[in-house]
């Protein structure tokens, strides 16, 4: 994974509910046997669906830039 790009999960905060799981489009996220949130597949597209989604707050998307919208560039 690009360094600079991440998705970071606070496994203390995560409470394992799957949310993140099944909001992600690309299927990226998965629940472990201690029903904590992890990546499973370097495919993220970094779209933020996971943080958002979070009841917990526990996804941290990290971006070295900010990046718009495709609306934003009209």
């Amino acid at each position: 994974m690009n360094e600079r790009l991440s998705v970071e999960i606070n496994r203390d905060s995560c409470n394992g509910c799957g949310i993140c799981v099944d909001i992600c489009p690309l299927d990226c996220l998965r629940i472990d046997e201690n029903e904590k949130a992890f990546m499973k597949y370097d495919e993220c597209w970094y779209c933020g669906s996971c943080t958002i989604e979070c009841p917990e707050k526990a996804i941290t998307l990290r971006l070295p830039y900010p990046i718009r919208s495709q609306n934003s560039l009209r």
